[in-house]
């Protein structure tokens, strides 16, 4: 994947000038050295110049870092610290910062009396004045610790600082407006500009033209060979191909082209209803295959959605995929396969789909195909490129960040599972199991009107991405509560 960042974090320590600076110093170096033996060298770095205890030594650390190449910063209280100089350095740092502090140990020089740093109080002041300062920072759930359990901490951090770094330098390109009876899918584009995230959208119009420039392309016959290895035996539409790949290109080219001041893309594409008579295919296919080189590409123009998979994407280093939240598993399937084998009610699961958008590599098997809901009002010939297949079975994290009508922030996330239960389906395809997944349902996705797209990562990341949107600010973060702890609209007698 290339649409990631590789991110540093400048590890500075601080320290109160009526507290021992050698305990910073000795204190910061147990801590890089504990992250060094049990991660490496490669996410971080030590600030040697010197302990923060002023405003001018705060420009100092600032000066330093910079040049060091971080992205990313890690505030370290060796004691008390400093409030006023650890958080002007945090505010005056480019880029996403996190707090933790030094937990006592008797066996340092002095003990409890000269080798005291009171970094446990230290904290209180510094979260005071980060909000005194309206700075953002991440301080871990418990965020006071020996090194070893402050470097767990920072590495911890890592796929947060990715997420949020990554938005900050992130462009997403759209084609289109919302296909009609898809409002869903339609959300103000303020949001995103608070969030630092630039867009660009364009006619479908313009990627026409570009795709018709793309004819004859010298660079076709190897793409159409890397998708005939990819599919394999599943390539069932060897006819489709070059139209394939001549598509695929265009929106590499376009990508390059567009990305402007910008590190990284995503695009929210347009597939229906006019994409089909016009471009002779569906681009599922190509946008599973971005998707999996780490550039998230959503259907029927979800710009929302692809914010979501490029999130899970940088959180989780892995491919994601945008699913239906779409249909109930039949009682004779659950019956049959799922009852009694695991510990689900047939509400906690349904079917989550797509027409065929997900990467072969989260597929248990995949064939090329024409797409069958399209094909029942249009030629079939023109709607083939899905790819289908059942989704592999394990964990994984369904989640989406979205802006409301009236410009508001919410996020969802659900942790559970994909069975491996054949779905005897089409599409890209899986049967899902979410713990009380059926209240889920009804308070939080109807509840608070999220639209039927869900983003989904291959693994268990909540913890992480519930981090990275509290971290953006977003103060409404559904979740799949267990049924022990009734939601605000749930009737308690029901």
């Amino acid at each position: 994947m290339n649409n990631i960042p590789e991110m540093k974090i400048g590890i500075v320590a601080v320290s109160r000038d009526c507290f021992p600076e050698t305990l910073s110093v000795t204190r910061r170096q147990n801590l890089v050295k504990a992250y060094t033996d049990k991660y490496g060298d490669k996410d971080i770095y030590e600030c040697p110049i010197c302990i923060v205890e002023s405003e001018i030594h705060m420009l100092q650390a600032l000066e330093d870092i910079k040049k060091a190449g971080c992205n990313a910063l890690c505030v370290y209280l060796g004691n008390f610290g400093p409030e006023i100089a650890e958080t002007m350095l945090a505010k005056y740092f480019d880029g996403p910062k996190m707090f933790v502090a030094a937990a006592e140990e008797t066996s340092e020089n002095g003990g409890l009396i000269q080798g005291r740093g009171d970094a446990y109080c230290g904290m209180l002041n510094a979260s005071y004045n980060l909000k005194l300062r309206n700075v953002k920072a991440y301080i871990p759930e418990y965020p006071v610790g020996t090194a070893d359990e402050c470097a767990e901490m920072i590495h911890e951090f890592l796929p947060i600082a990715k997420a949020v770094y990554a938005l900050e330098n992130l462009k997403i390109i759209s084609f289109g407006p919302r296909p009609t009876n898809f409002l869903a899918c339609n959300a103000p584009i303020a949001q995103l500009y608070n969030l630092g995230v630039e867009i660009e959208e364009n006619s479908e119009l313009d990627l026409f033209e570009s795709f018709n420039k793309h004819a004859g392309d010298e660079r076709i016959p190897l793409v159409v060979k890397s998708m005939e290895q990819e599919l394999g035996t599943g390539n069932k539409k060897p006819e489709i191909l070059s139209k394939l790949a001549q598509y695929e290109i265009t929106l590499l080219d376009w990508i390059e082209a567009h990305k402007g001041s910008r590190k990284f893309v995503a695009i929210a594409g347009k597939c229906w209803p006019a994409f089909q008579t016009q471009f002779g295919f569906v681009p599922c296919y190509v946008n599973s295959r971005l998707t999996k080189m780490g550039i998230p590409v959503s259907c029927e123009v979800d710009i929302y959605g692809a914010l979501s998979e490029f999130i899970g994407t940088v959180v989780s280093n892995d491919t994601v995929t945008l699913l239906d939240i779409n249909n109930t598993v039949p009682s004779d399937i659950y019956n049959a396969d799922i009852a009694g084998k695991y510990d689900y009610t047939i509400k906690d699961t349904f079917m989550g789909f797509h027409c065929g958008n997900t990467a072969s590599s989260k597929l248990s098997f995949c064939e090329m195909k024409y797409q069958m809901i399209m094909a029942r009002s249009l030629p079939i010939e023109v709607t083939n490129g899905t790819l289908e297949g059942d989704i592999i079975p394990g964990d994984i994290t369904f989640f989406r960040l979205q802006s409301t009508a009236d410009a508001k922030l919410r996020a969802y996330v659900a942790q559970g599972e994909v069975l491996p239960v054949a779905t005897r389906s089409f599409g890209a395809i899986g049967v899902f199991a979410i713990p009380q997944m059926g209240r889920f349902y009804r308070h939080v996705l109807i509840e608070k009107n999220y639209p039927h797209h869900g983003a989904v990562a291959f693994g268990h990341f909540g913890k992480e991405l519930v981090e990275v949107f509290k971290y953006l600010g977003v103060e409404d973060i559904g979740f799949n509560q267990p049924k022990n702890m009734l939601y605000k609209t749930e009737n308690p007698f029901a």
